[in-house]
């Protein structure tokens, strides 16, 4: 009996919350239509080739498929660490993102800085329009752009070193060194006016009396940045930095894709377009799912770290 009453009170409940829900999927549906191709997407090309994975583990032959080919346990990424081809490859990757994320940092905060002290609007908007746009061209375009002007014989920088300066013609994208020079230089420009825009925005929230009571204590500008706008921008300047810190395995794989050629393999090749080479060129899909695999894995641990190291220091939360 007791029961009885428990059922025929949860009921009413029951219903109601159903009700509330076809209610609410009435009003949102069309919501929920818009994104189903996202959704779509997203499973079929992030989730999907999770399964894929286990490729790490086997002697994967195409012909054999998952089921049938050898499994070999570790061997793939015992490999990894024992052929010095794979190991040049992480510390190119390693040296490259550091070099991007430490002249990414500081370049785009001293160009918000110096943009700060425009006093003209037009001017003002009219730097941040030019210096922002070449974030919205792909690195095919800016590829081949570069690979023109950076050309050995006709490009333009060799043309006006030669002309100008008397000095031989560089060979930009055969020597791994000015290699890395210029995939580390042509990212900043390609990306600092964007990442710009937050510092401005910090810039923007400092309360003016505390530049006018610096001013009344005969503070310059140099120093009312030193000791106010500086000060203000550091919780951000913090937060961007730690969280930077899960892109350190990213080098960058469209623009160096776009760039590279075996002459700066040993300077330029970095852990995607290593992966890239190892099964699409080669065909060793296990091999290069298993230096995937531990890109990902160490990537996924050190955005943990960076998320942990934000909040604690900038008090940053996703939610």
């Amino acid at each position: 009996m007791k029961n009885g009453i428990q059922a025929q009170a949860a009921t009413p409940s029951r219903v109601n919350k159903e009700s509330k829900w076809k209610r609410g999927l009435a009003k949102t549906w069309p919501l929920h239509l818009l994104i189903l191709p996202a959704t779509v997407i997203a499973i079929v090309f992030h989730y999907l080739p999770i399964l894929g994975l286990v490729m790490a583990f086997q002697d994967y032959k195409p012909w054999l498929g998952f089921f049938k080919s050898d499994w070999v346990g570790f061997k793939h990424f015992e490999a990894l660490f024992l052929f010095d081809e794979s190991v040049q490859v992480i510390w190119n990757t390693l040296i490259i993102s550091v070099l991007k994320i430490v002249f990414g940092l500081f370049v785009p905060i001293c160009i918000a800085l110096l943009l700060n002290e425009v006093r003209k609007v037009g001017i003002k908007r009219s730097i941040q329009t030019l210096v922002y746009l070449p974030h919205f061209l792909s690195w095919v375009i800016l590829g081949g752009i570069l690979i023109d002007l950076l050309s050995v014989k006709g490009g333009l920088v060799n043309r006006m070193l030669t002309d100008w300066f008397g000095t031989a013609p560089i060979f930009f994208l055969g020597d791994g060194d000015w290699f890395r020079f210029v995939i580390v230089v042509s990212d900043i420009w390609k990306e600092f006016g964007f990442a710009m825009i937050i510092y401005l925005a910090a810039i923007a929230g400092v309360n003016p009396a505390l530049y006018e009571a610096a001013e009344v204590d005969g503070a310059t500008r140099f120093q009312q940045t030193i000791n106010v706008t500086l000060p203000v921008m550091l919780p951000i300047i913090v937060v961007v930095a730690t969280l930077q810190l899960g892109n350190v395995l990213n080098a960058g794989f469209d623009q160096i894709f776009n760039l590279y050629n075996p002459l700066v393999y040993d300077k330029g090749d970095v852990i995607d377009t290593f992966v890239y080479r190892s099964a699409m060129l080669k065909g060793d899909f296990s091999f290069a799912t298993a230096v995937g695999l531990f890109k990902s894995i160490i990537s996924f641990i050190l955005i943990i770290v960076s998320y942990r190291l934000a909040f604690r220091f900038g008090n940053y939360r996703i939610f």
